[in-house]
């Protein structure tokens, strides 16, 4: 059982990174780190195979796939499988949470084992959201991730910690109970015209539902990933939860549990529900053009440096919502990338206000200033990664917001033009943090410049986007079958929903 392996490495880590907190504070970190590195150990083979082109001939998207048996009563199974898409996505979430817990190396002085017990167990539910093929099993991960991000938030966060906190658990709590609501309904109708009870996603993928009941069902899980996503009017936990929570779980906020919000969409939604899907993209393409210009000029009028990254999110996160409704190969391709790339790039800009606010105990951009004059090493990274983050050529973010764009343009136009307006107010937010944190007139005393294990985070973050930025096409052959398996419905729907290869 690779991927079952995968995900026990991580909960087992967690256990034992709690319990050493009583031999040493420095123990758990390390603990950590190494049950992240030995969590990719199931993955070898696969990646080994990827990357000597070992499965060019594999006719089913699905890589690796494990069943066994759980609750059989109800025919529920413990399945996990992993195609291109959750490849991509275990990755990052693996590779972020080893720069979460550098992130988190000095800021986290106090119950070091809960904590990383906390950030290990919060990432084994990603994984299992990423991999999980039975639709109660992905709720019940989806379950698993939320209660320690709450707790990493309400414990070791800042002033407002317990609000945010909670802001965040009502939100998500409430997303979780309308999932459970929405499988219930899918899993029941199924039973109905067929006479089978399955949770099985397989299963489910080839039944048609009546035209009515799956626009509501779709309508239900579609508001569910929405509010991880976040997309607009959903986003109201986002900004709190990130300016109050430390510097790692920002990371993981914005590097992974976001992404499960897209994925969720990707995965779930567009392929149960093409017909309600393609009927409502209009209106979903309205809501992510709104999304991206009001999350930008919220991050444009934003004092507190982290909640300015916060509201770039969610503008950036619109492009993936974009991309998903644009119902086009290039736009799909396009929304996985900026999953991606926004989950290395922004995590990178969230890390950097952590080490400004750990040097000057302070995120305010009116007392921040001239810092290139003190910490030039930081400065001249923050530089590269705001420039990043605005989508500059030869980066990643450019690469996935271009394709996006590209596919949205072939079936809404109109649309697309009012999104790409956000592409100008990011340059403004973006260089406005620029101006104001690195340049102009020093305000602050000295400090010291990054240091060795900072740089490594930031050299390998960086790295990644211009990969992402130079060389994407790897990423978008390993997601091409995900796509190519889409029910024809979509395609047929959409004469446009060509591949880009083709």
């Amino acid at each position: 059982m690779v991927l079952a392996n995968l995900i026990i490495i991580l909960i087992v880590g967690g256990i034992i990174a709690w319990l050493s907190e009583h031999i040493s504070e420095h123990l758990p970190k390390w603990i950590a780190v190494w049950s992240l590195i030995f969590a990719l150990f199931p993955l070898r083979s696969t990646l080994f195979g990827i990357v000597f082109d070992q499965d060019s001939n594999r006719q089913s998207p699905w890589i690796i796939d494990e069943i066994s048996p759980w609750i059989p009563r109800f025919n529920i199974n413990f399945h996990l499988a992993l195609d291109g898409l959750s490849l991509l996505l275990v990755l990052l979430t693996l590779s972020m949470g080893l720069i979460a817990v550098m992130a988190a190396w000095k800021e986290i002085k106090q119950r070091t084992g809960f904590f990383y017990f906390n950030l290990l167990w919060s990432l084994a539910g990603v994984v299992g959201v990423f991999l999980a093929l039975d639709l109660f099993l992905f709720f019940v991960f989806w379950e698993v991730m939320l209660v320690p991000i709450y707790l990493l938030i309400a414990i070791w966060g800042y002033e407002n910690k317990r609000y945010a906190a909670m802001k965040f658990f009502l939100f998500t709590q409430a997303g979780g109970l309308l999932m459970l609501l929405s499988i219930s309904a899918l899993v029941l109708i199924h039973y109905q015209q067929t006479g089978i009870l399955t949770f099985d996603y397989l299963v489910l993928l080839n039944h048609q539902l009546p035209e009515q009941a799956a626009y509501w069902v779709m309508l239900g899980f579609f508001i569910v990933f929405a509010i991880k996503l976040p997309i607009v009017p959903f986003h109201n936990w986002l900004p709190d939860a990130h300016t109050q929570a430390p510097t790692a779980v920002s990371v993981i906020l914005a590097a992974v549990l976001l992404k499960t919000g897209g994925y969720g969409l990707i995965r779930i939604v567009l392929p149960l529900f093409p017909e309600a899907s393609f009927e409502i993209a209009p209106y979903v393409m309205a809501i992510a053009s709104l999304s991206i210009i009001y999350g930008a000029l919220m991050a444009f009028s934003q004092q507190d440096l982290k909640r300015l990254v916060a509201y770039s999110s969610v503008s950036h996160m619109g492009f993936v919502l974009l991309g998903c409704y644009a119902m086009t190969s290039q736009a799909w391709h396009g929304a996985v990338l900026q999953m991606l790339a926004h989950g290395v790039s922004t995590s990178a800009l969230f890390a950097l206000v952590g080490a400004i606010q750990y040097r000057y105990h302070t995120r305010d951009l009116y007392k921040l200033g001239g810092l290139w004059q003190t910490i030039p090493k930081l400065s001249a990274v923050g530089l590269f990664f705001v420039v990043a983050s605005l989508g500059m050529p030869g980066l990643g973010n450019f690469v996935a917001e271009f394709l996006v764009l590209l596919g949205s343009f072939t079936t809404y136009p109109k649309l697309t033009i009012v999104a790409a307006s956000g592409l100008i107010l990011a340059a403004i937010y973006s260089l406005a943090i620029a101006q104001k944190t690195f340049f102009g007139p020093l305000k602050l005393g000295q400090a010291n410049d990054l240091e060795r294990r900072e740089i490594v985070m930031m050299i390998s973050m960086a790295l990644l986007l211009v990969w992402m930025g130079l060389h994407p096409q790897p990423l978008i052959d390993l997601t091409q079958q995900t796509f190519d398996q889409l029910p024809q419905l979509i395609r047929s729907s959409n004469p446009l929903a060509l591949g880009v290869h083709q």
